[in-house]
């Protein structure tokens, strides 16, 4: 089974990379999977039957077309989308409904796992303390100590204190893009230490439950067909 895993941006590639590599070495058959980071969150297109527009490069502008192109050309039971976005300042269930919308609408009952991470992919980093500790092994966690999981505060802040202390102002003052190549740095080291048995987000673990509930499902239609192929 092959999993397309789509994300927002090249942080959260790696975060994926880096637990898909955990999680798939445990499970009883092979799967491979390929990781297609966007430009960005982009916005749900005025109209999703439209070709995209020429520069968008949005996760959410392209979504409609690129669902439209997975069924076209694979079956339920081969592929296995993975969808993870930020929800920065917004309602994530309502992102959450949205997206599982588009993906009944344009999907053609291709299989779906929706990951919306609150406020920000970071938020799945502060999830497992042990595993920012293990990268960065002088961090100040007591700079995390009012932060509650999962909550709308500025997160990837929050981490630039833990990790940087003192230079995590200039870092928030820099801005982007500077602050987008810095954060890819910051899960490039940390998601190798990731555990998700232990990651105490709350929406990094709907999105892991979710996502072994939906690879059982497939394993299981792939044991079915290799019965019948063999009687």
């Amino acid at each position: 089974m092959h999993l397309e895993v789509l994300t927002e941006d090249k942080s959260g590639g790696v975060v994926l990379d880096n637990l898909l590599k955990n999680i798939l070495t445990q499970r009883k058959y092979p799967h491979t999977y390929a990781i297609r980071p966007h430009r960005g969150k982009g916005y749900n297109p005025d109209n999703p039957f439209k070709k995209p527009a020429r520069f968008a490069s949005g996760l959410l502008d392209l979504l409609p077309a690129k669902l439209r192109a997975y069924a076209a050309t694979n079956r339920p039971e081969q592929l296995l989308l993975l969808i993870v976005l930020d929800s920065d300042a917004e309602d994530p269930q309502k992102i959450h409904d949205e997206i599982e919308q588009i993906v009944l609408r344009f999907g053609n009952n291709l299989p779906a796992v929706i990951g919306i991470s609150v406020e920000e992919i970071e938020s799945w980093l502060l999830g497992d303390p042990a595993a920012i500790m293990a990268a960065y092994p002088k961090a100040d966690l007591t700079k995390a100590g009012g932060y509650r999981q999962d909550s709308i505060c500025g997160t990837w802040e929050i981490l630039a204190f833990v990790l940087a202390g003192q230079q995590a102002g200039h870092m928030i003052r820099i801005g982007y893009p500077a602050v987008g190549q810095i954060k890819n740095e910051w899960a490039s080291k940390i998601a190798p230490h990731l555990d998700p048995k232990r990651n105490q987000s709350p929406s990094f673990q709907s999105f892991y439950r979710s996502l072994l509930r939906n690879l059982g499902q497939q394993e299981l239609l792939l044991a079915r067909q290799g019965n019948e192929q063999q009687r």
